[in-house]
C-alpha cells in the first residue's frame, strides 16, 4: 500500500470490496463485534482483495486522520482469528497523507469462504455499500465454490422414489433385466441418483437424480422449471431437464418456423443456463424473453470460482457450478448438446458477427447471469 494506490482508493466510492470510516474502535466487545462483521462481509463477497480505510469520512471522503494506537496488526489479527472462522487473511498499512495518519486494511481475497462470525454463528456478506446477513443461498453458494456442499447431491427427503421414472431409468443406467433387482438401489446410490436417510434407512431421489430422471421435477422443486415470454406470453416449461430442453427447442421453433433466425443459438443458451444455474437459489426460474428486438436468457447464478466474462469467452472447459448434472448430461442426451456446448460462449456468438453484438452480463450483487442476443428485427434490416 502506497499514496498512489491510497489515492485510487480515496477516488472511488464505497462498494462491494470498499469501505470508508472515520476510526477504529476495538475496546469493547460489541466494538470488536461491528469490526469483525465487517471484515467477514468484505471477505465473503465476490470479487478480489477488499479494503477498509480509516480516517476518511464516508460522506464527503474528508480525511480526518486517526489514533495509531488500535492499529496494532498483531493485537488485530489476534481479533480476527479468535472471532472468524476460519480466520480472515489481512495486512494493516499506515500511511501519512497529506499530513495526516490514514490507516487501511487489506483483506486478501479468501479461498475458505464462507467465513463465520464464531460469537453469533451468523455470515456476512455486503450488499452495495452495507453490511448484511447472508441468505441461505448464498452461503450455500460458498460452500459449494469450495467443494464443501453440493446442491445436487441434497436428499430430497420429501420425494418417494416412486418420483422417479423407471424407463428412463432402465434406459440410461439399469438396462433391462441386466441388474439384479436387489443391486439396483445400491448402483443408483453409488452414482449419486438416490441417497439414504440415515435416521430411517429409506432412500429418495438427490436432487441432481430428480432433475435427470424425475417425472415431474417442479412438483417439488418448483424454481427449476423454465419461463419462455413470447411477444407479452408466458410459457412455463416443465419436466427433467432433458425434457425442459427438447420442449423449450419445440416451442422456440414455432417461433421462428419462417425465419433465418440462428435459433441455435438460443438453444446453446439454455444448455447454459441450466448446467450453470444455481439451484440453491429457489426465488427464481431460467427465463427466456424473446421480441423482435432482442432476446434475454438469464438464471440464477452469477460467474464465480474467480471468474470473470473474460474469461468465461475464451475458455472452452470454464469451471462448471454443477459438474455432477453436466457430466451425466454428457452421457445421457442422445442430442449431443452438451458435446456440442463445449465450444463454449464462441458457438452462441458466432452466427451475430456480422448481425449485432451479443451482450453478456453478470450481477453478482443479484446473483444472476444473462446473455442477450440480438432480435429477429436484426435480420431483416439491413444492417450499416
Amino acid at each position: 500500500m502506497d499514496i498512489n494506490k491510497l489515492e485510487q482508493l480515496l477516488s472511488q466510492p464505497e462498494g462491494f470490496k470498499l469501505d470508508f470510516k472515520e476510526k477504529l474502535q476495538l475496546n469493547t466487545e460489541s466494538e470488536k463485534k461491528e469490526f469483525i462483521k465487517d471484515v467477514c462481509a468484505i471477505a465473503n463477497t465476490n470479487g478480489g482483495r477488499g479494503y477498509i480505510v480509516f480516517g476518511v469520512k464516508d460522506k464527503s471522503k474528508e480525511i480526518v486522520g486517526v489514533d495509531l494506537e488500535p492499529f496494532n496488526e498483531e493485537r488485530i489479527q489476534q481479533i480476527i482469528c479468535n472471532r472468524c472462522d476460519p480466520p480472515v487473511p489481512i495486512r494493516v498499512d499506515v500511511i501519512n497523507y497529506k499530513q495526516k495518519n490514514v490507516a487501511v486494511i487489506t483483506i486478501f481475497k479468501s479461498d475458505q469462504r464462507p467465513h463465520q462470525v464464531r460469537q453469533t454463528g451468523t455470515f456476512y456478506i455486503r450488499r452495495g455499500s452495507t453490511t448484511d446477513i447472508a441468505r441461505r443461498h448464498e452461503i450455500a453458494n460458498m460452500l459449494q465454490e469450495n467443494g464443501l456442499a453440493s446442491s445436487e447431491q441434497i436428499i430430497c427427503r420429501k420425494v418417494p422414489l416412486r418420483e422417479l421414472d423407471d424407463s428412463l431409468l432402465k434406459k440410461h443406467i439399469l438396462g433391462n433385466g441386466a441388474i439384479p433387482e436387489e443391486n439396483q438401489l445400491i448402483l443408483l446410490e453409488g452414482l449419486g441418483i438416490i441417497g439414504r436417510e440415515s435416521e430411517r434407512s429409506t432412500y429418495h431421489p438427490t436432487m441432481g437424480g430428480l432433475l435427470l430422471f424425475g417425472k415431474c421435477p417442479q412438483d417439488y422443486l418448483p424454481h427449476t422449471g423454465i419461463k419462455i415470454e413470447y411477444n407479452g406470453q408466458g410459457y412455463a416449461i416443465t419436466g427433467n431437464i432433458l425434457e425442459m430442453l427438447d420442449r423449450s427447442e419445440e416451442l422456440i421453433a414455432s417461433f421462428f418456423k419462417d425465419s433465418s433466425y440462428p435459433v441455435q443459438s438460443i438453444y446453446d443458451a439454455i444448455c447454459n443456463a441450466v448446467v450453470h444455474r444455481d439451484y440453491w437459489d429457489m426465488t427464481r426460474e431460467i427465463v427466456v424473453t424473446i421480441d423482435s428486438h432482442k432476446i434475454e436468457i438469464s438464471n440464477p447464478g452469477s460467474i464465480w470460482i474467480g471468474g470473470s466474462i473474460k474469461k468465461l469467452m475464451q475458455d472452452q472447459n470454464p469451471p462448471r457450478r454443477n459438474p455432477w448434472l453436466y457430466q451425466r448430461l454428457l452421457l445421457i442426451d442422445q442430442k449431443e448438446r452438451f458435446l456440442k456446448y463445449g465450444l463454449g460462449m464462441k458457438r452462441i456468438k458466432k452466427p451475430f458477427i456480422n448481425v449485432g453484438r451479443v451482450k453478456i452480463f453478470n450481477f453478482p450483487n443479484k446473483n444472476l447471469f444473462k446473455i442477450v442476443l440480438p432480435g429477429e428485427s436484426y435480420f431483416s434490416t439491413p444492417q450499416k
